[in-house]
């Protein structure tokens, strides 16, 4: 492959990615050069090595060169800041990333130290830049790591703009030509200015303010706080003290590691990512324990009930967050929650009863970003906005997911029933008395390298032209296509969201499954969300539309019958 040749070429070519360039194996380059890494509505993300579909400080040249050239034709604004986590490498790709837009002459404000990705959504709008970059990989395990881009307002970037900064890149020359200067020389003329606490603080006052009840006594209740390694350890231990929590933190876990090596996956979303956290609560009689991902835009919390600790899902923690605010908020404001089309039904089932409107995007916090923004010039109340997967929003001061927000308001709703003796799960369970039994699931299907891409885009395609009326016997309503931008069935015609790989089924009683290849690892993603009159009902048709979709899948999956 020519390709290689040209990298083993380069004399400056960093040692390190030489070294290992050489001693990979036919099928390991095959895979780190058969494409250039992706970028996508939010960046690029991928394994850290020498290739052209690995991460690296040349893949990242390139990307930046055309991030820094959308930025020039933008606006007049020819700023940005850049942070970055704790992962391997982050700080050398937060530097190098800072010398290309240098070059450029766009003034880089640039974190000393690592950074949590909603701090960085914070800093662009306190600091009035053109745009930002943060280094991470979020919750994806330690040989990744990954680039977001940011526009003005704070919000990842939407499709049409990173669709120029994709055709910048296109543009863009051949990463070994195109030119850096000193690192050194660039802070000393001041076009990379590194950035001092006062951001911090300025942030920390409002996740301060976004508070809804401070008048709770906290008084009696413990919390264990981790954050895995990752960005959030001093951040989360200063807020934790001036809300005026007795907190305990993960002692092992504060520590900044790349290798994550006291937990088997930095995912917030998973029992296993608790062990060291339950350890700790069991031993200090916690009531709660919760743990930020890497870059801290996500939190996942663990409450003990009747001896044991239990871990929620995000739909969970979202419904129960939900009531929380409906049941305290005082404003006669019109107000909204804004989740996704993957969300569970119970939280947008509560919000309305309450005459709280719900608005639904696509998969990813830019487009909630987006609608966020367009709520704060009118006369709207942003209530609050999640995710499924751990992600929570509260004060539009920053406009990504924010696991400072989410801790913030997440404590709150557990200090708030606890005042009134129950628990978290105590709480859900007055929910489903109240509002009936709403059950989700999400199936991972993990499809690696090129040969997964392929059965990925089989399976879908699959989806896509076959047509059911029936699904493990339950009757199909409508089917929505986000690619071909089409509803078929009930209420059919086009479909106002941005295109995307998504299909949604409806069934005729309203619940739903989607399929949704992930933007971020080598997954195809299955969720289904269900209800009934009992728990068990609701189970059993998620056990019965799992089994049928899953045997669809291997079919569909099945590439020259491998």
């Amino acid at each position: 492959m020519n390709i290689i040749q040209k990298w083993l070429d380069y004399p400056e070519l960093d040692k390190d990615l030489r070294a290992e360039l050489q001693n990979m194996t036919e099928e390991e380059l095959k895979e780190a050069f058969y494409a250039d890494l992706t970028f996508g509505t939010g960046g690029i993300r991928g394994l850290i090595g020498p290739g052209t579909n690995r991460i690296n400080i040349y893949t990242l040249r390139k990307v930046n060169y055309g991030y820094g050239n959308f930025l020039l034709k933008q606006s007049e604004n020819r700023t940005a800041v850049i942070a970055y986590d704790s992962r391997r490498l982050s700080d050398v790709f937060a530097r190098e990333s800072a010398r290309v837009l240098a070059t450029l002459g766009i003034k880089v404000y640039l974190f000393k130290t690592i950074t949590p990705t909603p701090v960085l959504s914070f800093a662009i709008r306190h600091l009035k830049t053109g745009g930002g970059i943060v280094i991470t990989a979020s919750h994806n395990p330690k040989i990744y790591n990954g680039y977001k881009v940011y526009d003005d307002t704070g919000c990842q970037l939407l499709p049409a703009a990173a669709a120029r900064v994709t055709e910048e890149i296109a543009a863009a020359p051949d990463p070994f030509a195109i030119a850096v200067r000193d690192f050194d020389d660039l802070v000393v003329e001041k076009i990379i200015e590194y950035l001092d606490d006062s951001v911090y603080r300025e942030y920390l006052e409002k996740v301060k303010s976004a508070q809804f009840r401070p008048d709770l006594s906290k008084e009696g209740l413990r919390v264990v706080f981790t954050p895995l390694h990752g960005a959030a350890g001093y951040l989360g231990k200063e807020l934790l003290k001036s809300l005026g929590y007795d907190f305990i933190p993960v002692k092992e876990q504060m520590i900044p590691d790349p290798d994550f090596s006291t937990v088997p996956s930095p995912n917030p979303e998973t029992l296993p990512t608790f062990a060291l956290a339950i350890k700790y609560a069991r031993e200090f009689a916690a009531d709660v324990c919760v743990a930020t991902d890497p870059d801290a835009d996500r939190v996942g919390v663990v409450v003990r009930h009747k001896g044991d600790y239990v871990l929620l899902s995000g739909n969970q923690t979202g419904a129960l967050v939900m009531k929380y605010l409906v049941e305290n908020r005082k404003t006669t404001k019109r107000a909204f929650l804004i989740n996704t089309i993957v969300t569970g039904e119970l939280a947008s089932v509560i919000a309305r009863r309450h005459n709280v409107e719900v608005m639904s995007t696509l998969t990813g916090f830019k487009y909630i970003g987006e609608k966020v923004a367009g709520l704060s010039p009118l006369d709207k109340e942003f209530l609050f906005a999640f995710e499924e997967s751990n992600g929570y929003l509260l004060g539009d001061f920053t406009r990504d997911k924010d696991a400072f927000q989410g801790m913030t308001i997440i404590l709150e709703t557990v200090n708030y029933y606890r005042l009134q003796g129950k628990t978290l799960v105590d709480a859900l369970a007055d929910l489903d008395a109240e509002y009936g039994y709403y059950r989700d699931e999400l199936i991972n299907l993990e499809f690696a390298g090129l040969s997964g891409l392929k059965r990925i885009a089989a399976i879908m395609n699959h989806f896509r032209t076959a047509r059911y009326d029936s699904l493990a016997g339950y009757d199909v309503a409508a089917k929505e296509d986000y690619f071909l931008r089409e509803r078929t069935g009930y209420k059919s015609g086009k479909l106002t969201l941005p295109q995307a790989d998504v299909i949604k089924y409806y069934l005729n009683d309203g619940d739903w499954l989607v399929l949704r290849p992930s933007g971020t690892e080598p997954k195809l993603k299955v969720y289904i969300s269900a209800h009934g009159d009992t728990s068990e009902k609701a189970l059993a048709k998620i056990a019965a539309l799992k089994a049928e979709v899953i045997k669809i899948i291997e079919e569909a999956g099945n590439i020259n019958g491998k």
